[in-house]
């Protein structure tokens, strides 16, 4: 088995279609938001970000189909699905919108605005990089349920819901879609079986857009204007004008670093559950490496190892769709084609598959979950459910032109929303969500000890504002009332080690039989 080669597998397609166009959405919001939200030059997002944000999921998309390789190679198995490779959702948001987006503003001056984004990425890429040589020990210290309810709260929550949502804006196209979904990827007996379920999810959406009017000709026509041949060129003289200027910036750039960290092992976990049992510490690595690759090439947005990896596999994909993927993310935009191909192809067909990715996400942890931990299942949920609706709720008091301050909180309150409560849970959701993952599950199969541990890291990471606040800082605004609830916490799993141990020492000694 040692000359097995990359093969492209009939279940590659449908995973291809879903990942490259999940990641071509990730592109055109990162895009969308620098150009028309930002205010960055066209030239500079389209000429320089652009196709470095492709050659890094490029990199690291190399790197995982090699070592699904390696595995198959090593194993003999031809059942091996290599990781999906892809830009870190939050961080195209947190980089725009507290690093680019208020340095932007304040100076006018672009240029600078993203060495101040490609120093951010560069720590976001050391703390991968670094905690590459951890990543195995904290792997094993996490229980598995907990690393797998984190990430369906991530799948459902982040994921698919926003898709869900999309589907129900134009129903006429998605329900049919969703329905293909259910019948072939679901169901026992396929639909139309000769043809790939991804490209027949793609061929199905976009002519029922078509018939129905979503798409317009008009659109590709616009879409031309943003071709041309834009190779990545090497920006190190930018990162490093940057490095005096960043670190007022970098105090997000530690917490999110060390959810994305989580993300990666909550995937690695979720594809060692699926049965492909990838080296931690490599593919930590991996991602920091291709990250400061992207850096130092002009991106500043970091790469992870993407969710969905059980979802792939579901399909019968083999090691062929992430490379795939990631080729076709470096073409895009090396040549500007993103806005054309979403111009022909409509989201409406397109995010339904992340609806599914997000269903067979979740699905695994209630497959692996032993009856007693399932509640930790729903603990783990609640703060990315917060973070949902924290995000949609001043999404939406924004657009209106106001702010949970000027409304005012009792104003809210008076009409049901717990607005204080949702900004504390929602705020640092990837670890709190691991946090109170582990409280529970150390309280549920009674290991007391373990759980004061969780209980103080809690109280740690509420003191420097990681989790429970809307900004990192040493002792700020309700951050005590946190660290002492968390000490509280660990206090009272410390006094049921001690009652349990005296029950133990009083317990009278089991009679030997003769």
């Amino acid at each position: 088995m040692k000359n097995m080669k990359l093969e492209w597998k009939r279940g590659d397609w449908a995973a291809y279609f879903g990942l490259m166009t999940n990641n071509l959405t990730n592109l055109l919001t990162m895009m969308g938001l620098l150009i028309f939200v930002v205010g960055i030059p066209k030239e500079i997002v389209y000429g320089r970000i652009a196709p470095a944000f492709g050659l890094a999921v490029l990199v690291a998309s190399i790197c995982y189909a090699w070592f699904g390789l390696q595995m198959a190679r090593a194993t003999g198995r031809t059942d091996v699905t290599a990781l999906p490779s892809g830009p870190s959702a939050p961080s195209i948001f947190t980089v725009t919108f507290l690093v680019l987006m208020p340095v932007y503003q304040q100076t006018g001056d672009a240029d600078f605005a993203i060495q101040i984004g490609l120093v951010w990425c560069f720590v976001e890429a050391m703390i991968l990089a670094g905690g590459s040589f951890l990543g195995e020990t904290i792997r094993k210290m996490i229980p598995r349920t907990v690393l797998l309810s984190c990430l369906s709260g991530l799948g459902l929550l982040l994921l698919a819901m926003n898709p869900m949502l999309q589907a129900f804006e134009a129903p006429t196209v998605s329900f049919i879609v969703l329905m293909l979904i259910f019948i072939n990827w679901f169901g026992k007996k396929p639909i139309f079986a000769k043809i790939p379920t991804g490209l027949l999810l793609l061929i199905a959406g976009t002519a029922l857009a078509w018939i129905s009017g979503l798409q317009s000709p008009d659109a590709i026509k616009a879409s031309m204007s943003s071709f041309g041949f834009n190779p990545p060129e090497v920006h190190v003289n930018s990162f490093m004008q940057g490095l005096p200027h960043a670190l007022p910036y970098l105090a997000s750039a530690v917490p999110l670093g060390l959810a994305n960290y989580i993300f990666d092992l909550e995937n690695i976990e979720s594809a060692h559950a699926a049965g492909d049992e990838y080296p931690t510490r490599k593919v930590m690595l991996a991602n920091g490496l291709a990250s400061m690759l992207g850096c130092l090439m002009g991106n500043p947005f970091p790469v992870t190892v993407y969710v969905g990896h059980p979802g792939w596999k579901a399909m019968g994909a083999s090691i062929g769709y992430t490379l795939a993927s990631g080729v076709t993310m470096f073409i895009v935009p090396l040549f500007g084609l993103g806005a054309f191909m979403l111009a022909i192809i409509p989201m409406t067909a397109i995010v339904p598959i992340l609806v599914f990715i997000g269903v067979v996400t979740a699905n695994q942890v209630v497959r692996e979950t032993p009856k007693v931990e399932v509640p930790v299942i729903f603990i783990c949920l609640f703060p990315w459910i917060a973070n949902w609706a924290l995000t949609m709720m001043n999404s939406v008091m924004s657009a209106a032109g106001t702010s949970a301050a000027k409304i005012g909180t009792d104003v809210l309150h008076s009409k049901g929303i717990y607005y204080e409560g949702l900004m504390h849970l929602g705020n640092g959701a990837p670890l709190a969500s691991m946090l109170w993952g582990c409280i529970a599950i150390f309280a549920i199969i009674n290991k007391p000890l373990r759980g004061a541990v969780a209980a103080a890291v809690g109280a740690l990471l509420a003191l420097f504002g990681v989790i429970h606040a809307p900004v990192v800082g040493f002792a700020e605004g309700s951050s005590l009332m946190f660290v002492t609830a968390y000490l509280m916490m660990g206090g009272m799993f410390v006094v049921k080690h001690f009652l349990d141990s005296r029950e133990a020492a009083s317990a009278p000694a089991p009679v030997s039989e003769a």
